[in-house]
């Protein structure tokens, strides 16, 4: 499995504070201070990412974010994040809220106006990088201080059941001050963009380790061959996820200056499909009862769903086929 032994750090930290466990405790404990993605030891990068989201899934959602923004500052070339800060990465571009970055001066700072949305952890963040249009209609990025006055975090945006711990909400720019990352169009050309898409993959999975290892607990001594049944299931999904998550991560340590979209959307697309099978058996193997009178376990069950439609289903398969079609390299198809 993915998840780390009982004798790492998280796992303490998780029975010290348990479900009260806060993005601000792991950056405190260092926790955050990752593998960046290619640098040899990516699996390590991800089986944290998993064991977060085995644990709580907003939180996840706030602590990938936060490694994503030093993985992105790191690769570009931005500044270093202060001890204790908390990063978001706040990249997603609807065409509604969208930032308008103008220059000051020759410098890399920048005046940034606009509504920025799906501003995951805004509440509680520091800083953020965030996605942006120059005056030349070029996209680019930015790092951005959350405590001056041209920064408001609102309560906009955000209304789901599920996932509603993450506080994805919209913020408000107006006339605040960033510094510049990178050159135009770094985000998405840069390896570690398809690298760290492929992190989302080990966030879902370890929110389906969650869902898979309460079930089992759930079940043991259980007679059922339907229940039973239903945890064969699970083990399969989670078994062929975690080796295909294990294949990726070598194959990117492998090559880390490689464009890896085409392994990425593959990736991403597979664990999709094994945690929508963990969340059907799961909830046909137990029932209501755990869903209404286990916390835990419901809470996962609402936030595994809306987490994973940061997949773009059927656009992804297309995008995926579309890599295929234009690749003369050998699929990986063979044994």
């Amino acid at each position: 499995m993915l998840a780390p032994t009982t004798d790492d750090p998280f796992a303490r930290l998780q029975q010290q504070h348990g479900r009260s466990l806060t993005l601000a405790h792991l950056v405190a404990a260092g926790l955050d201070q990752l593998p960046l993605p290619g640098s040899g030891r990516t699996l390590a990068r991800w089986q944290r990412l998993a064991a977060v989201a085995a644990h709580d899934l907003p939180l996840v959602k706030l602590f990938e974010g936060h490694t994503d923004a030093i993985a992105i500052l790191a690769e570009l070339d931005g500044p270093t994040p202060a001890p204790g800060t908390r990063w978001g990465t706040w990249c997603a571009e609807p065409p509604d809220a969208r930032l308008a970055f103008a220059p000051l001066g020759e410098g890399p700072e920048l005046r940034i106006d606009g509504t920025k949305a799906w501003c995951s952890g805004a509440p509680s963040m520091t800083h953020a990088v965030v996605s942006g249009w120059n005056l030349d209609g070029e996209p680019c990025l930015a790092a951005v201080a959350l405590d001056q006055p041209g920064v408001r975090v609102t309560h906009n945006g955000w209304k789901a059941v599920g996932m509603a711990a993450s506080e994805s909400v919209d913020v408000q720019f107006d006339n605040a001050r960033g510094l510049q990352v990178g050159t135009p169009g770094d985000y998405t050309r840069r390896p570690g963009f398809w690298q760290g898409g492929a992190g989302i993959a080990a966030c879902w999975f370890g929110g389906a380790l969650g869902i898979a290892t309460m079930t089992r607990d759930l079940s043991r001594g259980a007679s059922d061959p339907h229940r039973l049944g239903h945890l064969g299931a699970i083990d399969v999904a989670m078994a062929g996820a975690a080796a295909l998550l294990r294949e990726a991560a070598a194959a990117i340590d492998a090559q880390p200056g490689a464009n890896v979209q085409a392994l990425t959307l593959r990736t991403r697309l597979a664990i999709e499909a094994a945690a929508e099978s963990v969340l059907r058996h799961a909830g046909r193997a137990l029932g209501a009862g755990p869903l209404c009178r286990n916390e835990r376990f419901a809470h996962a069950m609402a936030d595994l769903p809306v987490f994973m439609r940061q997949s773009h289903a059927e656009r992804d398969l297309a995008a995926l086929g579309q890599c295929l079609t234009n690749t003369t390299q050998a699929l990986s198809w063979q044994l």
